[in-house]
C-alpha cells in the first residue's frame, strides 16, 4: 500500500467489492485494490458464484474479510450485506468497486482525497460514458438513470450508475432499502438525497474490455425492475419529498436569498412568481417544470421563485387546484355551477368533467398567474427597493 496516497484509514473506510462469476478479473482487482488499503479494511462478498471465484478468494484467506451468499442473490443483497457488516464494525464510509475490471483502483485515492474534503457526502466516481468502446446500452441506461434521479431529487449528476463510490454509513442506519438487484445502486442514492446527504461527483477513468469483462445486467428483465423502481419512488417524491423539500428550512433561505437578490427588478421577481403558479396549475401534470424551467431561462426569469412558485401543485393542493379548475370551467361553460356532476360516474359525465375540468384549469391558472403577479409585485415595491 502506498502510504504517500489519501488512505481509507484517515476516512475510518473499509472497501466493498461485491463479485458473481467474475473469475477473469477477480484477482487483479483484488491485488491492485490492495496497492492502495489494508487487507484488514477489504470486504468482498461472493453473491453465490459458481465458478473458480471461491478458489480465488480462498487464496486471500487471513488477510480479506470474505462474506459468502449460498446461492446467488443479487448485488444489490450483496451490498446491503456489506453495509450491515460494516456498520456493525464501526466503519463510517464504505468504497464500492466492482469486479468486473471496469474500474481502476489507482482512483481510489482520487475519491477519498475527496470524502477528506467534504465529510459526510456521497463521492461518486463519474466515468466517461463518451468515450470509445462504451457499450451504447451502457450510455443509454445511464442518461435514462440521471434523468429519473433529477426528477425524484431535484439533483443533477453525470453517472448515476456507476459501482465505484464512497457512502457515509451513518445515514443508512435510517434508511430502508428493499431492493435486491442492480437497482439497488438507484434506490440507495436517492434514498439519501432524500435525507439531505450531498453529492460530489469526481472523474475517474473506466475500462470495458469485452474479452475479460462479464457483465451480469439483463437489460429487459433489470430494465423492468429499474422502471418499477423509479415509478415507486417518483410517487414517493411527489408524496413526501418535494414537500418535505420545499418547506424546509433550507429551501426558504435560498427563496428568501432569491427574493432580495439585488441586481433585479421587482417586476422580473414577480412575473417569475406569477409563471410558477401558472405553470403550477395549469394542466400538464408531469410536464409542469420540464416545459417550465426551459421557458423560464429563455426568458431570464428568477428559477429558484418560479420552481417554489410551480410547488403550488404539491399532492395536498392538487384536490383544491381540481375543484377550483373544474367549478371555473362550469362557469365559464355554462355560466352556472354544479358540484353534483363531480360524484356522478357516467361516461358521459366523466366527459364533460374532464373537459370543463381542463378548461377550467387554463382559466384558473391565468387567474392564479395575475393575483399571484399582483400580490407578490405590491409586497416587493413595499419592502424592497428597486434596483439602480
Amino acid at each position: 500500500m502506498d502510504s504517500s496516497l489519501a488512505s481509507i484509514t484517515s476516512i475510518n473506510g473499509c472497501v466493498i467489492i461485491p463479485t458473481y462469476n467474475n473469475e477473469r478479473t477477480l484477482e487483479r482487482v483484488i491485488r491492485e485494490v490492495l496497492q492502495y488499503v489494508p487487507a484488514d479494511s477489504v470486504i468482498v462478498v461472493n453473491d453465490g458464484a459458481t465458478d473458480s471465484t471461491p478458489g480465488i478468494l480462498k487464496s486471500f484467506e487471513g488477510e480479506i474479510t470474505i462474506l459468502v451468499n449460498e446461492v446467488n442473490k443479487g448485488k444489490g443483497y450483496s451490498l446491503r450485506k456489506a453495509f450491515k457488516f460494516a456498520l456493525e464494525k464501526g466503519y463510517s464510509n464504505a468504497l464500492t468497486i466492482d469486479s468486473d475490471g471496469q474500474h481502476y483502483p489507482s482512483d481510489i485515492p482520487v475519491l477519498i482525497e475527496q470524502a477528506i474534503l467534504h465529510p459526510g457526502a456521497v463521492i461518486m466516481g463519474s466515468r466517461n460514458m463518451q468515450q470509445e468502446g462504451v457499450p451504447q446500452k451502457s450510455s443509454f441506461g445511464n442518461k435514462f438513470s440521471n434523468f429519473w434521479f433529477k426528477v425524484e431529487t431535484w439533483i443533477t449528476l453525470p453517472d448515476t450508475q456507476t459501482g465505484f463510490r464512497i457512502y457515509p454509513l451513518k445515514p443508512l442506519k435510517k434508511i430502508w432499502l428493499f431492493t435486491n438487484k442492480f437497482e439497488l445502486e438507484i434506490e440507495v442514492i436517492v434514498k439519501l438525497a432524500w435525507r439531505f446527504v450531498p453529492f460530489v461527483a469526481v472523474p475517474i477513468r473506466v475500462k470495458y474490455d469485452p474479452a475479460e469483462r462479464v457483465s451480469h445486467f439483463r437489460p429487459a428483465r433489470d430494465f423492468t425492475r429499474i422502471s418499477i423502481l423509479n415509478t415507486v419512488l417518483v410517487l414517493m417524491a411527489l408524496i413526501w419529498y418535494y414537500p418535505r423539500k420545499l418547506f424546509s428550512i433550507q429551501t426558504w433561505n435560498v427563496i428568501k436569498h432569491e427574493a432580495i437578490k439585488p441586481e433585479e427588478s421587482n417586476f422580473k421577481k414577480a412575473l417569475s412568481i406569477g409563471f410558477g403558479f401558472f405553470m403550477g396549475i395549469v394542466p400538464l401534470w408531469g410536464f409542469q417544470l420540464l416545459i417550465g424551467i426551459p421557458l423560464a431561462v429563455l426568458f431570464r426569469m428568477n428559477k429558484v421563485l418560479f420552481i417554489a412558485a410551480a410547488n403550488i401543485s404539491i399532492p395536498p393542493m392538487i384536490p383544491f387546484i381540481i375543484y377550483g379548475s373544474f367549478i371555473c370551467g362550469q362557469l365559464f361553460l355554462t355560466g352556472t355551477t354544479n358540484t353534483m356532476q363531480l360524484t356522478d360516474l357516467s361516461l358521459e359525465a366523466i366527459q364533460n368533467n374532464v373537459y370543463q375540468y381542463a378548461i377550467g384549469a387554463c382559466i384558473f391558472a391565468v387567474i392564479a398567474f395575475i393575483a399571484s403577479f399582483l400580490v407578490s409585485f405590491t409586497l416587493l415595491k413595499i419592502f424592497r427597493k428597486e434596483p439602480k
